[in-house]
């Protein structure tokens, strides 16, 4: 009998802590003893399962907003993970964790190409799977993953609606226009199991023979009927990343002691991106996506965008939304009005072009990431002989870009209530986007988010979002 196989995929990802307006990150108490959550996450999780040579073993991908942070404050850490490529372990992941199915065509590219263009930074090659954030997915996000290069992505088994899904292979989805994705859904009794019930995890030992042995004991199925398919059965875990060692303490022992590679414990321990790299796309059966699904929402994406069971009181998540959908759309506005302004760079000497901000936008990843200077960025773009103030004025037209992007974070929607860290943080990214789009065209989209954001209330402290948005800049001031 084919063995079986277990692949283990880890999300690791922190929200974006900089401060739009200074770009430090501030100290948080509530991480005590560490300066803030990143480093003790880092600390508790990344490190040790850097070092263990857990990730060597594993699937992961690793968010843009911390590898940012990695790279300059635990670059011995980012290194460590880098080399545990050597085996296609590394999946990327869209830069600012915004629930894609909710954002914009421009804005999904733009999410998929940045957060690509970081991994091929920092990995040294082009991805071929991408990890969704929240994997909410639907048919539009998965068909611009698929024109960027994208090969593969991992969905919760309920984001199916084929029946009788048989989750132990991967799946291939056809997307319209001779576009595909292969799929490989995750076990969802084994990783909730992992992620919630700590009792389960205790005992690595244990755990393979009384759970992984047994999910991989029956043949493989096809969809919906018991006429058996030939193959190894691939049984997924996908949990988050900081659970081995963050939100379960000592558990990357456990995934140390699990991954062992001396042990022989009657399957396979194999990377998922060597797997799905070694599929044979045409002999893979279909699978069909439900549309604007994801793994950590029953009810498809609400928890982001509107009243979900998952929260207590969601009722403020709405207004939210629809305030900053508006504010996007008049920085957008306001950026093409301003970039027409300025001549680009034309294929022919002294030809005058009108400079494109959205491909601007798309490469200026390489600026946020450190890859390209400022400088050079703007000397790129404009055409030679360009007014003093035309490369200050791009520049400020990418920041308000990178703020406004930044905004949509999915953190700021998770949870019960917008009086918490999470929101505030999404809604300094607001007001930098807006200050600094104000400064330049003399408009008044602050304003205009103000009376806006008066229109939700914060179930527990009974203030209105324009008061949070005040508590959340009082330390920067009202512009002058």
């Amino acid at each position: 009998m084919t063995r079986g196989r277990l692949a283990i995929h880890g999300h690791f990802y922190q929200p974006e802590r900089r401060d739009p307006f200074t770009g430090r990150l501030p100290d948080d108490p509530a991480a005590a003893p560490f300066a803030n959550w990143t480093a003790r996450v880092t600390a508790e999780c990344y490190r040790p399962n850097a070092e263990r040579g857990n990730l060597d073993r594993i699937s992961f991908d690793v968010g843009p907003t911390l590898t940012s942070w990695l790279a300059a404050e635990e670059p011995a850490t980012l290194a460590r993970m880098v080399a545990a490529d050597h085996a296609q372990n590394a999946v990327a992941q869209g830069f600012h964790h915004a629930i894609l199915p909710l954002a914009s065509a421009r804005d999904r590219a733009t999410e998929i190409r940045w957060g690509l263009r970081d991994f091929a930074l920092r990995f040294g090659r082009p991805a071929r799977v991408m990890w969704l954030p929240e994997t909410a997915a639907d048919l539009p996000t998965l068909r611009e993953m698929a024109r960027q290069g994208i090969h593969a992505t991992i969905l919760a088994p309920w984001q199916a609606s084929t029946a009788g899904l048989e989750t132990r292979r991967p799946h291939r989805v056809e997307l319209g226009g001779g576009l595909e994705m292969l799929v490989a859904f995750y076990d969802g009794p084994l990783s909730g199991a992992v992620s919630f019930q700590p009792e389960v995890t205790a005992d690595a030992d244990r755990f393979a023979r009384e759970h992984v042995l047994p999910a991989l004991a029956a043949p493989l199925h096809r969809d919906g009927s018991h006429r058996r398919e030939p193959g190894a059965p691939l049984v997924l875990v996908a949990t988050d990343g900081e659970l081995y060692g963050h939100h379960q303490r000592w558990r990357d022992l456990f995934l140390a002691r699990l991954t062992n590679p001396e042990e022989d414990r009657g399957f396979d321990i194999v990377s998922l991106g060597a797997a799905l790299a070694a599929e044979d796309p045409t002999a893979l059966p279909l699978a069909r996506i439900a549309d604007r699904t994801s793994w950590s929402c029953h009810h498809g994406v609400l928890r982001w965008s509107g009243e979900c069971p998952c929260a207590a009181d969601g009722r403020w998540k709405g207004p939210l939304r629809a305030a900053l959908d508006r504010l996007a759309a008049g920085v957008d506005a306001l950026t093409e009005l301003l970039a027409g302004e300025l001549r680009g760079r034309g294929e022919v000497p002294r030809e005058r072009v009108q400079l494109d901000p959205w491909e601007a936008r798309d490469a200026y990843v390489d600026v946020v990431t450190g890859a390209v200077a400022p400088a050079a960025f703007a000397a790129a773009r404009l055409a030679p002989r360009s007014a003093e103030d035309a490369a200050p004025r791009l520049l400020d037209l990418m920041e308000a870009q990178r703020w406004r992007l930044a905004m949509f974070a999915s953190d700021g929607w998770y949870w019960d209530d917008p009086a918490r860290p999470e929101t505030k943080h999404i809604l300094r990214c607001a007001a930098r986007a807006a200050r600094m789009l104000d400064r330049l065209a003399g408009s008044h989209l602050e304003r205009r988010l103000e009376e806006d954001l008066a229109l939700f209330v914060s179930p527990s402290r009974g203030i209105d979002g324009h008061g949070l948005y005040r508590e959340a800049l009082a330390d920067v001031g009202r512009p002058g």
